[in-house]
């Protein structure tokens, strides 16, 4: 008997257990699902139900399997030195700060210690370190951890998803053993010889780091700033080796064996079949190249499910089949629920197919090429607003130039290329690549981006239902109508604090400072931590509604405060950009000045008040120079003292006395060891104590002794390296809360200060 429902419920299954904050005992779904099929047996006329919920647990019970399966680093050898052999997979990636290495840990060398096999590793001297080659190191592992906020790319999430189990730091004493020659290494092997080819006999930096992203997979040589044109224009999924790619180079070998095979045809197989295992053979060739992604591995997956039907002769709708590969790929690797483009791929392709539904006559190919395009942006206006808080408006256009020039010529090019023993079709797909960045670099800077806010559920679920009424086929009553349930997604905003009120955002940027403040009409950003601020800080601000800010606070000159300063500045709108140390932005807009103690304003019935640095003061060290900011609701305080020393916080405690007491303190220094002193503690007073800090960071921030002053002073400590991002309201009364402890999941690591405290120690 047909179980209705079978493959939807199965998927549910299989993704329900990712939004659990712990991680149930595969054994009781799986008890569960027998006494169900038990129950199915002795009341058949209840099978189908049984039947829908048995698979459903079946799926809960196979995801906890496999996530127990995981190795992750065990606690109790976390920031301990640990000797290891270890094997680097997959192509170096030069990153940000350093290049990133996949390791396999070959061998253990510390007595007693228990590690997991794979690791992220960051050798910030960028040596050189071929795939396959093995190696004697001495690492200090940490739990694969990111800063946690509400919006944005999630480290975590990722981690899971490409089943890395610890990460650390390339030390001194590496010593190189060798190299391995299993399959998985001669492959990376040939993927960097390529890729060195690519180099010698493309001329342009660009243009070959787009042909080695295109044929092996080597993302992390594009440039940030080319990411950030490609996002603007809606091309980011070209630029990767992404299901388009693969499925397209396999369209293209099984239409070159038709050909073929119509002029030869085989005696023994059915042509069809030739052609359908051809073009599979193809994708998994593609897929292995590309070093056997995640997106690659989908893609073969969805290809060989549509192929096992053809071998059976199975005939079934498109949607039987879109559900049975999104069941195959999600039981090959459950944890591909936690990547966005599995969402993106399958959402897209179901929405191609939705509007063909119920056509009597097949569409003219413009037509169909319309219709496509329009099913394509309607259904990413939801998942592109929840998973990047965005919309490219010009995507539909650049998309329909970009994807035949990329995927249907300058990627089959390039595969077909870099095989051959001559470098002049080399040089033909660098000169395409040339032209690609010609017109992204002529378009992006006037491609307009809709910034979405983050929504609730209900105006998200509307938003699912109007799309999939908007792109419904001719016959279905009232289309149009579905445009109301789009609405309430591009017009939300998140409802301000009430006049009087302040809300407050302690962005998580790992080891730095950036604090987001609200009132009732009017937003100020106190520091933007280090780095591109669109990596941590804008996918905030947007997220939260913000589009333009009244001031920019910078407190003062350290990376790690201002660091994102510029990337912000060239991102949104801002009116006035204060500064402790206004001489290191010269050329900001808008102008810097200085942020001095006798400035002070009021918002919304909110005061702000700047208590230093002295106009005139002579600065020793740019600590000194920090910004101080208290804000004061009628009943409430925030204080925000950047990175002051401890002796400009006894001179201030000297100088206001009183007047600087207030509910909420975000510690100086990020709790280092000789600020927050017992003196400005007790002068300040506060009820709650903020550390803003990254996990385990090497400064050994906050320090026991300044976590023990805070503590014997009687406030509460709060941590972003511990909790997160931080949500501070302050009215009447003051309330906090914890990213990690709001969304907990059984994937993201515990918000466990103890553990924390004791690493530093």
């Amino acid at each position: 008997m047909r179980i209705p429902y079978a493959l939807p419920a199965l998927v549910a299954g299989l993704v329900l257990p990712f939004y659990l904050a712990e991680l149930p005992d595969w054994r009781w779904p799986l008890c569960a699902a027998l006494a169900l099929w038990l129950a199915g047996r002795l009341l058949p006329g209840w099978r189908g139900v049984f039947g829908v919920a048995l698979l459903s647990l079946l799926g809960v019970a196979w995801t906890s399997w496999r996530a127990e399966q995981v190795e992750q680093l065990s606690p109790a050898w976390e920031g301990k030195p640990v000797a290891v052999v270890a094997v680097v997979r997959d192509l170096p990636d030069p990153g940000e700060f350093g290049t990133r290495l996949r390791v396999e840990v070959e061998q253990v060398l510390t007595p007693g210690a228990t590690l997991p096999r794979s690791w992220l590793l960051t050798d910030y001297r960028n040596e050189d370190r071929p795939p396959g080659s093995r190696w004697r190191l001495t690492l200090v592992p940490k739990q694969p951890t990111g800063p946690a906020n509400r919006f944005g790319f999630d480290a975590e999430a990722w981690y899971w998803s490409e089943g890395i189990g610890a990460t650390a730091s390339v030390r001194k004493g590496r010593i190189a053993d060798g190299e391995v020659d299993d399959a998985r290494a001669r492959l990376d092997r040939i993927r960097s010889a390529l890729l060195e080819r690519i180099d010698a006999a493309v001329a342009e930096p660009r243009a070959a780091a787009l042909l080695g992203a295109l044929t092996v997979g080597a993302q992390g040589r594009i440039a940030a700033a080319d990411w950030q044109a490609f996002r603007l224009l809606g091309l980011t999924h070209l630029v990767s080796i992404s299901g388009l790619h693969v499925t397209l180079f396999a369209g293209l070998v099984a239409a070159l064996l038709r050909l073929v095979l119509r002029w030869r045809p085989p005696r023994r197989i059915a042509p069809r079949l030739v052609v359908a295992l051809g073009g599979l053979a193809a994708a998994l060739g593609y897929a292995l190249l590309a070093g056997w992604s995640v997106p690659t591995q989908r893609t073969f997956y969805m290809l060989a499910c549509a192929v096992l039907m053809l071998l059976l002769r199975r005939s079934l709708g498109p949607f039987r089949i879109w559900w049975s590969a999104l069941a195959l790929v999600l039981l090959a690797d459950p944890f591909a629920v936690l990547a966005p483009g599995v969402w993106l791929s399958f959402g897209l392709v179901a929405a191609l197919m939705a509007v063909g539904v119920g056509r009597r006559r097949r569409a003219g190919r413009w037509q169909e090429a319309l219709l496509g395009q329009w099913a394509a942006l309607v259904m990413s206006l939801l998942p592109l607003a929840l998973f990047f808080n965005g919309v490219p408006l010009v995507s539909p256009f650049a998309n329909a130039v970009a994807i035949p020039y990329v995927s249907s010529l300058l990627t089959p090019l390039a595969l077909f290329a870099v095989f051959m023993p001559w470098d002049g079709p080399l040089r033909l797909a660098g000169w395409l690549a040339d032209g690609f960045y010609w017109a992204v670099d002529l378009a992006a800077p006037y491609a307009p981006m809709w910034s979405q806010s983050g929504v609730p559920w209900p105006v998200a679920a509307l938003a699912f239902v109007g799309s999939l009424w908007l792109i419904a086929p001719r016959g279905v009553p009232g289309r149009l109508a579905g445009t109301l349930l789009l609405l309430p997604l591009l017009l939300y905003r998140p409802p301000p604090p009430a006049p009087g009120t302040l809300r407050a955002t302690l962005i998580d940027v790992g080891q730095g400072l950036s604090v987001l403040v609200e009132t009732a009409n009017h937003t100020l950003l106190y520091d933007t931590g280090a780095g591109d601020a669109g990596r941590t800080v804008l996918p905030q601000l947007t997220g939260l509604g913000v589009k333009r800010l009244d001031v920019l606070l910078l407190s003062h000159h350290d990376n790690d405060h201002d660091g994102g300063g510029e990337s912000l500045l060239a991102a949104m709108p801002v009116d006035t950009l204060l500064a402790g140390q206004p001489e290191s932005l010269p050329d900001a807009q808008p102008a810097a000045q200085a942020c001095l103690s006798n400035q002070s304003w009021a918002w919304d019935g909110v005061r702000f008040d700047m208590l230093a640095p002295d106009e005139g003061a002579t600065i020793a060290e740019d600590n000194a120079a920090s910004c101080v900011l208290r804000i004061a609701t009628q009943r409430q305080a925030l204080l925000l003292p950047g990175d002051l020393p401890g002796p400009q916080e006894q001179t201030l405690a000297e100088r206001y006395g009183k007047a600087l007491r207030s509910s909420v303190l975000v510690a100086s220094h990020h709790g280092s060891r000789y600020s927050s002193g017992v003196d400005w503690l007790a002068t300040v007073a506060p009820r709650e104590v903020v550390f803003s800090a990254g996990y385990r960071n090497r400064y050994r921030h906050p320090h026991p002794d300044t976590l023990a002053r805070a503590a014997d002073s009687g406030a509460r400590t709060w941590r972003t390296d511990a909790q997160g991002m931080l949500a501070l309201e302050m009215g009447e009364t003051v309330t906090l809360k914890g990213w990690r402890e709001q969304a907990p999941r059984f994937w993201r690591r515990r918000p466990v200060v103890s553990d924390v405290a004791e690493a530093v120690e």
